[in-house]
């Protein structure tokens, strides 16, 4: 008799998780993959672009040149892609997809949305976009305990901040990403200092993201236009694994309209909030799943994944000590970008 397949959401990553130690991430893990890879160099030439074959493997990791919008975002979405695929699917039923920020175009390509080269076209068009307008900037900041249990009221006191400096005239400032136990904030220039200045310092927060613009908020209203200008929604179609997006929607594959999917893409999404945590939410609450799996690459992902659930109080996880042990019991999140991990869900 047969084993049941376990169901698992597929979550995958966004900017800032191809770092030093990810570099020959590529090479390391996907060798066999050289078609897709050379299709993957073939556009990045077409478009006087580094390959990611020479940035993954020849040009020694620089955090100025890697992190750059329009090559991190090709190396994040070739890595993830190829690590969707090395997924064993006689094991694993894939019952939804969802991503943090530019992990939603990664979402598109992984659900069917896009096939594999246009999601390349995607990441790499808006990667680029975002790196030549640069508009404001992103900070970092946890709202949760060390035990990553809630703090209602700093999270109250940092929106509460963000939204006085738009009121004062001092710059402009707001909420970018809910990031499970973190918060991000966009900003522009003075809004930026107002926020440092304001927001409570301990360790390294609040942690300015490096070549990140203000994604997810009003300052992208230059970008949305340009991108809808440059993409047009013949790329997109319906997907065939369920979508869940910034805002916790699911995008069926039985009833997506893929204008409404574009225009989401390219609106929204780009100009309002992201809320990963949201998504996580209504994907462990509506499609129950036995494992969650984290593409790769980098490890960064997982602390807002877990602390996503706590929050949700999925399986009474209420701390990060409960979830620690949960996961020692039986794995409730796998990370692809963990050598120790990644072998649970390889096909066999």
């Amino acid at each position: 008799m047969s084993t049941p397949k376990q169901r698992v959401v597929v979550v995958c990553p966004g900017r800032g998780t191809y770092n030093a130690p990810e570099w020959g991430y590529l090479k390391r893990h996907h060798a066999d993959k050289s078609a897709l890879l050379e299709s993957f160099d073939d556009y990045r030439r077409q478009h006087q672009q580094p390959t990611l074959t020479e940035l993954d493997e020849e040009k020694a990791y620089s955090l100025k040149l890697h992190s750059r919008g329009d090559h991190a975002s090709g190396l994040i979405y070739a890595c993830a892609y190829a690590d969707f695929l090395d997924i064993d699917q006689d094991r694993y039923e894939i019952v939804a997809v969802t991503g943090n920020s530019m992990g939603w175009y990664i979402s598109l390509a992984i659900a069917g949305a896009l096939d594999a080269q246009n999601g390349l076209h995607l990441v790499n068009t808006m990667g680029g976009l975002m790196q030549e307008r640069l508009i404001g900037g992103q900070l970092l900041i946890p709202w949760v305990d060390d035990d990553w249990r809630p703090d209602w009221d700093a999270r109250a006191r940092y929106l509460a901040l963000a939204d006085e400096i738009c009121k004062s005239g001092e710059g402009q400032a707001y909420l970018s990403i809910d990031l499970g136990g973190m918060m991000v904030f966009g900003a522009d220039t003075p809004g930026m200092a107002a926020l440092n200045r304001g927001l409570p310092k301990k360790d390294h927060f609040p942690m300015r993201l490096l070549n990140h613009a203000a994604f997810h908020t009003p300052l992208q209203e230059p970008v949305r236009a340009m991108a809808k200008e440059a993409l047009g929604p013949a790329l997109f179609g319906r997907p065939e694994i369920p979508l869940i997006d910034g805002r916790g929607h699911i995008w069926s594959p039985w009833s997506t309209d893929h204008k409404a999917l574009w225009d989401y893409t390219l609106s929204h999404q780009l100009t309002q909030p992201y809320d990963f945590s949201a998504a996580l939410r209504v994907a462990v609450r509506e499609f129950a799943p036995d494992k969650l799996i984290i593409l790769g690459p980098g490890t960064t992902l997982g602390g807002a994944v877990a602390q996503s659930l706590i929050l949700s109080n999925w399986q009474d996880l209420d701390s990060k000590a409960a979830f620690k042990q949960r996961q020692e019991d039986n794995a409730l999140i796998v990370s692809m970008g963990m050598p120790e991990q990644r072998p649970i869900v390889l096909r066999q």
